[in-house]
C-alpha cells in the first residue's frame, strides 16, 4: 500500500517558487515533499570520471554557468537556502561533551550491543533492522512449525474454479472496502491443499463445503511473497468432486493504479469527487478478492456491489435489480457472466458517471464520463459501434455479452483496459471535444480499436500463460491498424502503423529484448512481458505473415478457424499456427508453423544482404544484433519471406515478387538490364536489408532522379535500415549523409518524419556530451535539408492527418532548433490564445509546439500552468502538460517532477510523461536523472517493478547517454537496486543502449567534424 504523506521535510523548492520573482508562483504543495540532493550530476556536463575533473578542462563553476544549477558552485557561500537542493552543512567545530553526556551515551551503548546479543543468539533468528524474519515458506499465520503447501510461482493445477459469487462494500470515508466471496470449483486431480491468491486482505473468516456436506470453518493459510493462500486438509479431496470455499475479508481500497483502487477528481465547480475502480491485468484481481488468479482459469462471475445512494455502480454485466439495504446503502447486483473468464479480465466501478448509449445488433453500447464531459462522449460511442460491427463481421463470431460499456477514468495508468464488457480508458484516448483534431481522433479510434478486438483475441481465446502474452496484444496491435484502415480510412493509419514496425525493430535489435513467446517465472517477469516485443512486434510479424500468403482471404479464414475452435479456451502460440497451417496454401508456400516457428521463439529478427553479378542475385541472412563488443553473431536463422521489386516496376502491389530465405544464403535471377532492387515492399516485412555499396549507390541515385520512384513507405525504410546499418557499423556516416541528400525534393510523411526521428537523435546525442561545435553543425544541417519544407508549413486548420503529422514534426524540430520565424509564429499564436481566453483556437496539431514555445518564457510558463489547473479538454491539457516539462528553467524542472510524484496538482499517472519530456533537454534529464535516483522506492511504490511506467521512465531518463561515466553511473545505481529492479530487463536495455552510443559516437565524431 502506498502512503499519501511519504517524505519527511518541506520542500526547498516550495520556497523558490514563493520566494523568488524570478519564478511564477506555483501552486503550494503539501509539507510531505522530497527534497533530494544531486549526487554526482557534476560529472554528467561532459560525462567526465571524478579524477577526469580538471580546472583546465571543466570545473565546477563552469557547469554551474552552463546549466544554471546553484548546487554546482563549488563556493559554498554561493550557496543560498533556497537551493531546491541545498540542504543545512555539517558544523565545523564542535565543542567537547560533557561528562554527564558522555556516561548517558556510554550507558546507551552497553543496552544497545546487549540487545543485539540476545537477538542474534535467538534460535532460528538472523539480526536485521527488520528484526527476525519470517522461515522460509512458513505461514504469516499459522503455527511456527506449519509449512506452507506449495512451493511454486504458478498454482497447482489439481482444483479449477466453476464460479465466483462476489458482494464487495466500498466505505469512502475511510477508504476501505469488505468482501465476501463464494467459490464453487472441480477437483481435477486428486489433492489435500487448494491453493490460490490474496494479497493484502485480511480475511477474517472462511469456511469449506465438500459435495452435498455441510460447510465448516477452515484454516487459511498465507505466504506472502507469493500473494498465496491455501487451506490443507488431512483426507484427500477426490478427482471428480464439487467443493465450495467461502472467504469473508476486508482490505484497504489501493491507492496504486492497481486492484480495487481509489480515485478523485475535482468537478467543473471545484468539488471533490470520489470514485473507486479496477485494474486487475496482470496479477491484480487478488487485490480485490481471493481468487485463482492466472489466466487458465476461466470461470464465470456474479457480483453484488453495496454502495451510498448518491453513487452508481457498473460491473462487466448489466444491472439486474437494485435493493434498499437496512443500512440506508443500495445493492446493486449484476447478471452473471454468460461466458467464462479469466479473473484479470472482471471489473467493477463506484462513482459518478453519465453516458451516452445507441443500440448495434442488439448490444447496448454506452460512453460513460464524468458529468461535466458528457459532450465529449459522441465520437467514441460512433467509432466504438462502427467497429463493433466490423469486427462481428470480420470473424464472423458475434460479440457474446449484452452491452459494451466504455468509461472515461480521471485517474488511470495504462492507456485503456479490455475488461470483457466495461473497458476503462484514461480520459485522454476516449474523450475529445467538438474542436479536436483529426490527429487527437487518430489516438481515440486507435485505442478503442485495439481494445474492442481484444474482445475476441484475449477474452473469448485467452493466453493460456503470460509467456505467450503476445496472442493478446500483438494480435490487437494488428487488429487495431487493420480495422481503422476498412472503417476509418480518413485517420490515414499507415503512417503510424510503419513507425510503430520501425520502432519495434530498434528494441528488437538490441541484446537486451526477448522471444516473443518466451518463458516467464515471475511477478516482475509478467509486468516485462507489456513490452513493444508482445505488443509491435507481436502485430509487425503478423503483417508479414498476411502479405506473405496468396490473395487477402486466407490470414482471415485461418484466424476465423483459430477462434471458433478455442472459442471460451486457453492456447499457446502453436495452437494459432496450427489452425493458420491447416488453411490450405499453395504448396510453394512453407509450412506456417515452421516459418512462423523461427519469428516467435527466438529473438530478434534478419540482416538480409544483397550481392549481384549479372543476372544472379544472392541472399545471405545472419542475426541483425547490435552489440557494443566484437563477439561473434548468433548463429540465428530465419524462414524469411522476401519481396522485392525493380526499376522497371517498383510501386503497385503487383510489382512485389516473393522469395522464401529459409537458409543461411539462397540466389534468384534478375534480367541484367535491371538497374537497381528493392526489398522489402512497403516495409511488411520484419527484417533489414543491406544493398552493398553499389545497391545503396544505385538507390540513392534513382532517388535523386525522381523522388517519385519509390512508395513513401519504400523511402521511409531505406532511411530506417541505412540508419541501422550505421548503427551495426555495416555504412559510414557519409553514406547516410549520401543517401539524405535527395530531401530537399522529399514531401511525404513517413520519410520525413523517419529521417527527422533519426537526426535529432544524433543531435540530443550530441548535445548530451556538449560537443557545442557538433551542436551547431547538426543544427544547421537539419535546417538546410528540411527548411524548404518547413517554410511551407501553415499555421492554420488542416483537415489531412497525414499533413497534420508531416507539420507538427517539422515545426517541433524547427522551433526546438529555434528557427527564428517558427518561434516567432507559435509566440503570435499563443498570445492570441491568452488574450482570447481561449476562444482563438490553436489547431491541435500545433498546440504542443505552441505550448512548449511559450514554456522557455518565465511569465508564460506561469501563464501555462494556471492553464493546466482549469483546462478541462483532457488532450489539450496534456498537451499543456508537455509543454509545461519542455522548459529548460532548472526550478521549474524541479517543481514539476516533484508535483507529479506528489500528486495533487499533476496526476501521478502523467509523471512518465512528465520525465520523458523533461528529459529532451540537458539541465532537464540530469535532474531527471537524480530524481530517479532519489526517489526510486517511492516510484516502484507507485508503478509496480517492471510495469510499462518503470520501462519508460529508466529509457527516458538513460537512452541519451553516451560516454563512460554516464555508463558507470548508471550501472553502479541500477545494481544496487537488486531485488528493487536490478533484474529487470530494461535495466539491461538501459546498460545495452548507453554502450553502444557510446561505441557509435566514438566511431562516427571524425566523421562529423569532416562531412557534417
Amino acid at each position: 500500500m502506498i502512503e499519501n504523506s511519504m517524505f519527511e521535510e518541506e520542500p526547498d523548492i516550495v520556497d523558490l517558487a514563493k520566494d523568488s520573482t524570478a519564478y511564477p508562483t506555483f501552486p503550494s504543495l503539501d509539507p510531505d515533499e522530497v527534497v533530494y540532493e544531486p549526487r554526482s550530476s557534476r560529472l554528467l556536463v561532459r560525462g567526465l570520471g571524478e579524477n577526469d575533473v580538471d580546472d583546465d578542462e571543466e570545473d565546477c563553476e563552469s557547469s554551474a554557468r552552463l546549466l544554471g544549477m546553484s548546487f554546482m558552485n563549488r563556493s559554498s557561500a554561493q550557496r543560498s537556502n533556497s537551493s531546491p537542493y541545498a540542504r543545512q552543512a555539517p558544523p565545523r567545530s564542535c565543542s567537547p561533551p560533557s561528562a554527564r553526556t558522555t556516561v548517558v551515551c556510554v550507558l546507551f551503548l552497553v543496552i544497545v550491543a546487549s540487545m543485539t546479543m540476545v537477538l542474534y543468539f535467538l534460535p532460528g533468528c538472523t539480526f536485521t533492522k527488520k528484526g527476525c524474519p519470517k522461515p522460509e515458506n512458513k505461514t504469516s499465520n499459522g503455527t511456527d512449525d506449519e509449512l506452507f503447501p506449495w512451493a511454486e510461482f504458478r498454482l497447482p493445477r489439481s482444483i479449477s474454479p466453476l464460479s465466483y459469487d462476489l458482494t464487495l462494500s466500498p466505505d469512502f470515508n475511510n477508504m476501505a472496502f469488505t468482501g465476501h466471496t463464494v467459490i464453487n470449483m472441480s477437483v481435477l486431480h486428486n489433492t489435500k491443499r487448494i491453493v490460490l491468491h490474496s494479497a493484502n486482505l485480511n480475511i477474517t473468516k472462511a469456511t469449506f463445503k465438500l459435495g452435498d456436506g455441510d460447510a465448516s470453518e477452515v484454516n487459511i493459510l498465507e505466504y506472502k511473497p507469493r500473494q498465496q493462500i491455501a487451506v490443507k486438509f488431512s483426507e484427500e479431496l477426490k478427482a471428480g468432486q464439487n467443493c465450495v470455499l467461502t472467504l469473508d475479508y476486508t482490505a484497504d481500497l489501493s491507492h496504486t493504479y492497481s486492484g480495487f483502487y481509489n480515485s478523485s477528481y475535482t468537478d467543473e465547480d471545484g468539488n471533490k469527487r470520489v470514485l473507486a475502480a479496477t485494474q486487475f491485468e496482470p496479477l491484480y484481481a487478488r487485490m480485490a478478492f481471493p481468487c485463482f488468479d492466472e489466466p487458465l482459469f476461466k470461470a464465470t462471475f456474479k457480483v453484488k456491489i453495496n454502495r451510498k445512494p448518491e453513487y452508481m455502480t457498473l460491473s462487466n454485466m448489466p444491472k439486474v435489480k437494485t435493493t434498499l439495504l437496512p443500512n440506508g446503502f443500495m445493492q446493486d447486483e449484476f447478471a452473471k457472466t454468460n461466458v467464462k473468464m479469466s479473473t484479470y479480465l472482471l471489473a467493477f466501478i463506484v462513482g459518478n458517471f453519465t453516458s451516452t448509449s445507441k443500440n448495434i445488433s442488439d448490444i447496448v453500447v454506452s460512453v460513460y464520463s464524468v458529468p461535466e464531459k458528457r459532450d465529449h462522449t459522441d465520437y467514441a460511442l460512433d467509432t466504438a459501434s462502427k467497429l463493433l460491427e466490423f469486427y462481428n463481421d470480420f470473424f464472423e463470431i458475434k460479440y457474446p455479452l449484452q452491452k459494451l460499456d466504455l468509461v472515461g477514468i480521471p485517474d488511470f495508468l495504462a492507456g485503456a483496459m479490455e475488461n470483457w464488457g466495461l473497458i476503462t480508458f484514461r480520459e485522454t484516448t476516449l474523450l475529445v471535444g467538438r474542436q479536436s483534431s483529426p490527429m487527437e481522433k487518430q489516438v481515440v479510434a486507435s485505442v478503442i480499436a485495439h481494445e474492442l478486438a481484444h474482445q475476441w483475441f484475449g477474452n473469448l481465446v485467452t493466453m493460456s500463460w503470460w509467456s505467450d502474452l503476445w496472442l493478446n496484444e500483438g494480435f490487437a496491435t494488428y487488429m487495431q491498424y487493420m480495422s481503422l484502415q476498412k472503417v476509418l480510412p480518413q485517420l490515414d493509419i499507415g503512417n503510424l502503423f510503419l513507425a510503430m514496425r520501425f520502432r519495434a525493430m530498434d528494441k528488437d535489435a538490441l541484446n537486451s529484448s526477448h522471444a516473443v513467446s518466451t518463458e516467464v517465472n515471475t511477478a516482475e517477469q509478467v509486468e516485462e512481458m507489456f513490452d513493444s516485443v508482445s505488443y509491435e512486434k507481436g502485430a509487425s510479424i503478423l503483417l508479414m505473415l498476411n502479405a506473405s500468403l496468396p490473395g487477402d482471404q486466407q490470414f482471415r479464414k485461418g484466424i476465423i478457424q483459430y477462434l471458433k475452435q478455442f472459442s471460451g479456451l486457453n492456447t499457446d502460440t502453436g495452437d494459432l499456427w496450427n489452425s493458420l497451417t491447416e488453411v490450405e496454401v499453395p504448396n510453394q508456400h512453407p509450412n506456417v508453423s515452421e516459418m512462423m516457428g523461427s519469428w516467435t521463439y527466438q529473438k530478434g529478427f534478419p540482416l538480409v544482404t544483397v550481392s549481384r553479378k549479372g543476372d544472379q542475385v544472392t541472399l545471405t541472412q545472419e542475426h541483425f544484433l547490435l552489440k557494443s563488443d566484437d563477439t561473434s553473431h548468433s548463429s540465428s536463422m530465419w524462414t524469411v519471406p522476401v519481396t522485392y521489386m525493380n526499376d522497371s516496376c517498383s510501386l503497385s502491389p503487383e510489382c512485389a515478387q516473393l522469395f522464401t530465405l529459409s537458409t543461411k544464403s539462397g540466389t534468384f535471377k534478375v534480367p541484367e538490364s535491371v538497374k537497381w532492387l528493392k526489398l522489402n515492399y512497403k516495409n511488411t516485412g520484419f527484417y533489414i536489408v543491406d544493398y552493398g555499396d553499389d545497391g545503396w549507390g544505385a538507390l540513392r541515385d534513382a532517388l535523386s532522379n525522381n523522388v517519385k520512384v519509390l512508395t513513401q513507405e519504400d523511402r521511409a525504410s531505406l532511411i530506417h535500415n541505412i540508419f541501422s546499418l550505421s548503427k551495426l557499423g555495416r555504412v559510414s556516416f557519409r553514406q547516410v549523409l549520401s543517401l539524405l541528400n535527395y530531401m530537399p525534393n522529399e514531401t511525404e510523411t513517413s520519410p520525413v518524419r523517419e529521417a527527422l526521428l533519426q537526426l535529432n537523435n544524433i543531435y540530443h546525442l550530441l548535445y548530451k556530451r556538449y560537443e557545442q561545435g557538433l551542436v551547431t553543425r547538426m543544427k544547421l544541417y537539419i535546417l538546410k535539408q528540411f527548411g524548404a519544407l518547413m517554410e511551407n508549413q501553415t499555421w492554420t486548420k488542416e483537415e489531412s492527418v497525414s499533413k497534420q503529422e508531416l507539420r507538427s514534426a517539422l515545426l517541433e524540430t524547427a522551433c526546438y532548433l529555434g528557427e527564428e520565424k517558427c518561434t516567432q509564429q507559435a509566440k503570435t499564436l499563443f498570445k492570441q490564445y491568452v488574450d482570447s481566453n481561449g476562444t482563438t483556437q490553436i489547431p491541435g496539431d500545433l498546440q504542443q509546439v505552441v505550448f512548449s514555445v511559450a514554456a522557455r518564457s518565465i511569465d508564460d510558463w506561469g501563464t501555462l500552468l494556471n492553464m493546466y489547473r482549469y483546462a478541462t479538454y483532457d488532450s489539450e491539457k496534456q498537451k499543456i502538460l508537455q509543454g509545461l516539462a519542455s522548459t529548460q528553467d532548472t526550478g521549474s524542472i524541479i517543481w514539476l517532477l516533484s508535483a507529479g510524484l506528489h500528486g495533487n496538482v499533476i496526476p501521478t499517472q502523467e509523471l512518465p510523461l512528465v520525465i520523458s519530456t523533461v528529459c529532451r533537454s540537458f539541465p532537464g534529464n540530469l535532474f531527471a536523472w537524480d530524481f530517479i535516483q532519489e526517489n526510486w522506492n517511492q516510484l516502484i511504490e507507485k508503478f509496480p517493478v517492471g510495469s510499462f511506467a518503470i520501462q519508460r521512465i529508466i529509457k527516458s531518463a538513460t537512452s541519451q547517454f553516451s560516454t563512460q561515466s554516464h555508463l558507470n553511473q548508471v550501472q553502479s545505481f541500477l545494481s544496487s537496486l537488486k531485488e528493487r529492479g536490478s533484474q529487470l530487463r530494461s535495466v539491461q536495455e538501459a546498460l545495452d543502449t548507453i554502450r553502444l552510443n557510446q561505441r557509435w559516437m566514438e566511431r562516427n565524431l571524425p566523421s562529423f567534424h569532416k562531412w557534417l
